[in-house]
């Protein structure tokens, strides 16, 4: 019986045969070049991603996009999306990729691969000149009776959940409509990435102030890809560190974020 035993175990383990594994389901990365588009979800916000007066996208997302697009010898084709849903459409097909100004956060991290961080950015608050009079601290903002307001699905609605508990947040599925929230005075601030925050406090001046001198948070910024889809991520994380030792992307940041020469773009 043992002999037996022995020989069957020397069968199962000892095969030169190849262990059967499942089919592979078609890699983004080869949809992309079969195909020749890379459609990418994004959702508009100042200064990531916004429509100049002729109603092309432009913004830092933008020329990311569609360096990685041109690098890779495809076109390039932007699916706006609302942020709340982005991650659900990706994951349904709706596109290949996200490059959204998206943080790398864990809860997040369980639907969707990221990359490697291309980019870094911070929670910032801007403030109604008179419902927050005085204001100069998270504190002055995390008491019953104060308002706020974000995009939803967004990292700020964690951020001010976290360090503004105690007040009540209000959230809107486009960004414009949170600082039109604002602008009207229903609520006293609004948080949400820098520098977007600064612009508004900069547009509206006899209105609106930035009660903290710089962003509260620090978050990695990173592409979203569907699950499991080794061979893209590869590819992406290995075209953000070229990128990157170029200093491409520094430029690229430094154009959209330090200075306003795009602003006439939009005017």
């Amino acid at each position: 019986m043992l002999l037996i035993i022995a020989l069957m175990g020397c069968f199962s383990g000892c095969s030169n045969e190849p262990t059967p594994t499942a089919p592979q389901a078609e890699s983004a990365l080869e949809r992309v070049m079969k195909q020749g588009v890379l459609r990418v979800g994004m959702s508009t916000f100042v200064p990531w991603a916004m429509k100049d007066k002729t109603g092309r996208l432009i913004g830092f997302e933008i020329d990311v996009a569609t360096r990685l697009a041109q690098d890779m010898g495809v076109n390039v084709e932007f699916v706006p999306t609302k942020w709340a849903g982005i991650i659900p459409a990706l994951i349904t097909g709706k596109f290949d990729i996200i490059i959204g100004g998206m943080g790398i956060l864990p809860n997040r991290n369980l639907k969707v691969n990221f990359s490697i961080p291309y980019d870094y950015t911070g929670m910032s608050i801007v403030a109604h000149k008179k419902l927050a009079e005085g204001f100069n601290s998270l504190e002055d903002f995390n008491k019953p009776g104060v308002s706020l307001a974000a995009r939803l699905g967004s990292t700020a609605v964690t951020a001010a959940r976290r360090f503004m508990p105690d007040a009540t947040l209000s959230l809107f599925d486009d960004e414009s409509q949170a600082y039109q929230e604002l602008l009207n005075g229903r609520v006293y601030g609004v948080v949400g990435s820098a520098p977007t925050p600064g612009f508004q406090a900069l547009k509206y001046p006899d209105k609106l102030f930035l009660p903290l001198s710089d962003t509260f948070t620090r978050e990695p910024i990173g592409f979203a890809l569907r699950k499991g889809d080794v061979d893209t991520l590869n590819f992406v994380d290995s075209w953000i560190r070229v990128v990157e030792e170029e200093g491409w992307l520094k430029e690229r940041k430094r154009y959209w974020f330090d200075t306003r020469l795009w602003e006439p773009m939009i005017q």
